[in-house]
């Protein structure tokens, strides 16, 4: 277990010795176990396990797989409502130790979650049984009682989700050294949909397994769940495909502008921050991250003479510069799940009087997320440490925002900004490669404002 603090490494001996005494009662010679059913459903739990971990076939598929643990707990969850506490305890273990592992060290792992899901199918075994499943289930002629068979397979999902999240917390505060509250945070939370789910199918699949058509007939209720946990393999596949290219649009910005490293994602936070405030969730709030980390993406077209140059910016360089929110537009014009993030890039340097850029909309004109994006920039532009610029307190950098609200902001960004920051606090950073205050400010380097009174804008391009 060499990489596995010790903490951790007791605490999944527990947890095997705690599987070990649960499934004991069904190897002790004389026991009433219905070995056919437990081997049925262990080798259909580790076959479902096993495309996960087998590279090969997740080649020949020429696609992704569905994740293995968790993916097909119905069958766990079958076996739960149909055999006794240490027999559904069994069909756990051939799966958890074949179940795919992405870090190493690999065994301790592989042990830790079979031992896991062994306590928690043995859980919700004792669940269903002391509410008397089996009877609610029937048996061939038979017809199950479905309204009543509800009870004990919700029970059953219920205690194996509480024992898998308690579990799960435990070797998340053990191993990597969190406190409690930090490991169990959200963990029962994101656990109980899925898992209600599952209990669902698997009581569809032990109520077709106890019926005149048997086990063959419970198999066709794991083709839906196969396809459905296909499909969620493509979306995160996607997903990660998406924030792959934001990453790589992203890091390219800050090799050419080093002055603004870092300045991209702490937009993108502001940006959320104000959106949350305003209400927004879900794919509307991506959006406005995705607007507020992109929104300089145009100066990868700016030459970097101009970005870098020290010293006052001619008219004509200005001009260039102010050409960057087209650029942008035009990069990201194909990447389609942006949505609205593109408009907010072309337009995040307009103003509510009309006197911005690149083509002076104003008021309502403006869209709502380029809105959002500049007070944003705006702000982070002032309460960052630069080489050409000093950090400025983020009161005075709010007040400034105020003072412009209504001119250059939507006044309702501002108050959303201010509100937040009251809530959740800001945390400035030094973007330069100097530490603050190595360099002497060059402020000259940024374009003047358009008019007298526009500080903001003499931090940010």
């Amino acid at each position: 277990m060499k990489g596995i603090p010790r903490a951790a490494r007791v605490y999944i001996g527990c947890a095997l010795l705690g599987a070990g005494a649960c499934v004991l009662p069904a190897l002790r010679p004389g026991a009433a176990v219905p070995w056919s059913t437990v081997a049925l459903l262990a080798v259909l739990y580790a076959l479902c396990e096993l495309p996960a971990r087998c590279r090969l076939i997740g080649r020949a598929l020429g696609t992704a797989v569905p994740p293995g643990s968790g993916s097909f707990f119905p069958v766990l969850l079958a076996a739960a409502l149909l055999l006794p506490p240490a027999a559904a305890a069994l069909t756990a273990i051939p799966g958890g130790l074949l179940a795919r592992v992405d870090e190493p060290p690999a065994a301790p792992r592989r042990a830790w979650r079979a031992a896991a899901t062994a306590l928690a199918v043995w859980a919700a075994a004792l669940t269903a049984g002391a509410l008397d499943a089996p009877a609610a289930l029937g048996r061939g002629p038979d017809v199950a009682d479905l309204p009543n068979a509800l009870l004990p397979a919700g029970a059953a999902a219920l205690a194996f989700c509480l024992v898998l999240t308690a579990l799960d917390g435990g070797i998340r505060a053990t191993a990597g050294g969190l406190s409690p509250r930090t490991a169990w945070r959200g963990l029962l939370g994101r656990s109980l949909a899925p898992h209600a789910v599952h209990g669902l199918a698997g009581l569809m699949m032990a109520v077709l397994w106890r019926s005149t058509y048997g086990p063959v007939a419970a198999l066709f209720v794991l083709l839906p769940m196969y396809i459905s946990c296909w499909v969620f393999a493509q979306y995160h596949r996607e997903r990660a495909a998406h924030q792959a290219t934001i990453r790589a649009l992203v890091q390219a910005v800050d090799l050419k502008d080093r002055y603004t490293r870092g300045h991209s994602e702490r937009v993108g936070h502001a940006s959320v921050l104000i959106a949350r405030e305003l209400g927004m969730t879900g794919d509307r709030l991506d959006v406005v991250r995705f607007a507020g980390i992109l929104h300089d993406v145009g100066k990868l077209g700016v030459p970097t003479r101009v970005l870098r140059k020290d010293g006052p910016l001619t008219p004509e360089e200005r001009r260039i510069i102010e050409l960057h929110p087209e650029y942008g537009h035009e990069m990201v014009r194909g990447i389609g799940f942006l949505g609205e993030a593109r408009s907010a890039i072309l337009h995040h340097h307009e103003r509510m009087d009309g006197s911005g850029y690149p083509y002076g909309l104003h008021g309502a004109e403006i869209p709502e997320c380029a809105r959002v994006v500049a007070v944003a920039d705006a702000f982070d532009a002032m309460t960052s440490t630069r080489s050409y610029s000093r950090a400025r307190p983020v009161p005075t950098a709010l007040a400034e925002l105020e003072r412009c609200a209504g001119t250059h902001f939507d006044p309702r960004m501002v108050t959303a900004l201010v509100q937040a920051l009251d809530r959740h606090g800001w945390q400035p950073a030094v973007t330069a490669d100097e530490p603050a205050g190595a360099a002497a400010p060059r402020s000259e380097q940024v374009p003047p404002p358009r008019e007298p009174r526009s500080a903001p804008d003499r931090e940010h391009a």
